[in-house]
């Protein structure tokens, strides 16, 4: 008798739940998740301009381009922009990690973590958007050869500040007309 009053109990949660566990994942439309993201970057490049010490090593990375043609942006149908969003943020993350390697100073190497924390969130928001399909194709290493959409950069303050052009820039061009935020503001 107790296991089937048990199981009653379930079934009212998961009624009263109305079945929400199982929905779909909600497109993350609102902007100021970005702006968010945004910000935490800024602060990365403000403490990166404080630091004294432990501050990591001059090397390359490879990031993306973050200049955009408006015109060829607009003909660019929303996969070909996504690909190229994810391409970039993959870029940023590879960069992110290996500039974290070589930081010693603490608030720096939090600062870089959660960067790489919020690159990892815009791919879940752009997995909420259904432009997940839309795969990136992301360099094997730092050292490759690069590509007619990425730039090398010789330090990290470099890599902060093009961390934070691509999200203002490409990020949120891509984020603010993606079809399911249209459908979603309808």
């Amino acid at each position: 008798m107790q296991t089937f009053s048990g199981l009653v109990s379930i079934l009212t949660v998961f009624l009263w739940l109305g079945g929400n566990l199982v929905s779909p994942l909600r497109p993350i439309c609102d902007l100021r998740v970005l702006d968010h993201f945004v910000r935490e970057a800024r602060d990365s490049e403000v403490i990166m301009r404080g630091c004294r010490g432990g501050c990591g090593v001059m090397k390359s990375y490879f990031v993306p381009l973050t200049s955009v043609d408006f015109a060829v942006w607009e003909h660019m149908d929303v996969t070909g922009q996504a690909v190229e969003v994810q391409t970039g943020l993959s870029l940023l993350d590879q960069a992110l990690s290996n500039a974290m390697k070589t930081v010693s100073n603490s608030p720096l190497t939090s600062a870089l973590d959660n960067n790489i924390s919020n690159i990892h969130s815009l791919g879940q928001i752009l997995h909420s958007l259904d432009l997940q399909q839309a795969r990136s194709t992301v360099l094997p290493d730092d050292s490759a050869p690069a590509s007619a959409q990425t730039q090398e950069v010789s330090s990290l303050p470099e890599l902060l500040q093009v961390q934070s052009s691509f999200l203002r820039g490409k990020v949120r061009l891509l984020l603010s007309a993606a079809p399911a935020c249209q459908r979603q503001n309808s």
